[in-house]
């Protein structure tokens, strides 16, 4: 887990996803590539035949160049290696278009009803781009690659994948903790998710909680508060982005509340 994708965009976020981005890549000796977006505004047809698009497209790349040259000025201090890209066009697809030899990308996860909308920015990065994602609170500052890791097990592909994922990033952390919420659905039990890890020297502990003390992402929640997390790893969407709006799903809730900076695979 080397190569290291991070969102910049002048918005409400950009600082948490920077520091977050800083943090991984010194924990894990990476190579940060920042990817810029001047982000295409959406047309409004008067408005467009007037030449206003044009304008704020104009606007919105004169903005972006300078918050470069900001944010560049800071790299330069910071003994992280990095590339730049610079680029025009929508928030998901770009940063997907330069995934491509990305082993991680870090986005945020948004304000309610703030523009971008990030949760739906990372959302669609992890569904689509085929890499794991770290999103980090806007309000945070940094990440700590060193602490008590929390790891959502349900036996699941996605769960499966995201604890394969992570285990760069786990090999630093000062304890893993698994937590299952056992319904008497999951195939493959904790245990072995444990087992697993301790064959890249990683000592996890299991905690099962029952599935009547409360619903899974509740159960997650409680257990970040209480147990001093740094960051929490799951997968992403198991049942679709549409099944999770509808009925309610833990990613969704997740990536709306949760406290803690969340490593997602899918």
């Amino acid at each position: 887990m080397k190569n290291i994708l991070v969102l910049m965009h002048d918005d409400m976020g950009q600082e948490a996803r920077f520091q977050a981005a800083l943090d991984l890549a010194r924990a894990l000796d990476g190579h940060l590539t920042c990817i810029d977006v001047a982000v295409t505004p959406v047309s409004v047809p008067d408005y467009a035949t007037l030449g206003g698009s044009a304008l704020l497209l104009g606007d919105e790349q004169e903005n972006e160049a300078e918050n470069r040259a900001r944010m560049e000025a800071r790299l330069k201090v910071e003994g992280v290696a990095y590339d730049w890209i610079q680029t025009t066009g929508y928030l998901s697809p770009s940063v997907r278009e330069a995934a491509g030899l990305a082993d991680l990308i870090v986005l945020n996860r948004g304000i309610k009803d703030a523009y971008p909308d990030m949760d739906e920015v990372a959302s669609e990065v992890l569904l689509k781009s085929g890499r794991p994602i770290v999103a980090v609170p806007h309000e945070s500052r940094g990440f700590d690659a060193f602490g008590h890791a929390l790891v959502a097990w349900d036996g699941s592909a996605e769960a499966q994948a995201a604890l394969r994922a992570a285990v760069p990033l786990l090999q630093h952390a000062s304890r893993v903790t698994i937590v299952e919420c056992e319904d008497g659905s999951v195939k493959t039990p904790a245990e072995e998710a444990a087992a697993y890890l301790s064959r890249h020297d990683i000592k996890a502990i299991v905690w099962r909680a029952r599935a009547d003390m409360d619903i899974p992402s509740t159960i997650l929640l409680d257990q970040i508060e209480k147990q001093d997390v740094a960051y929490m790893v799951m997968g992403g969407f198991g049942h679709s982005r549409f099944v999770e709006a509808v009925l309610g799903g833990v990613t969704r809730r997740m990536l709306h509340e949760c406290p803690v900076p969340l490593f997602l695979a899918h």
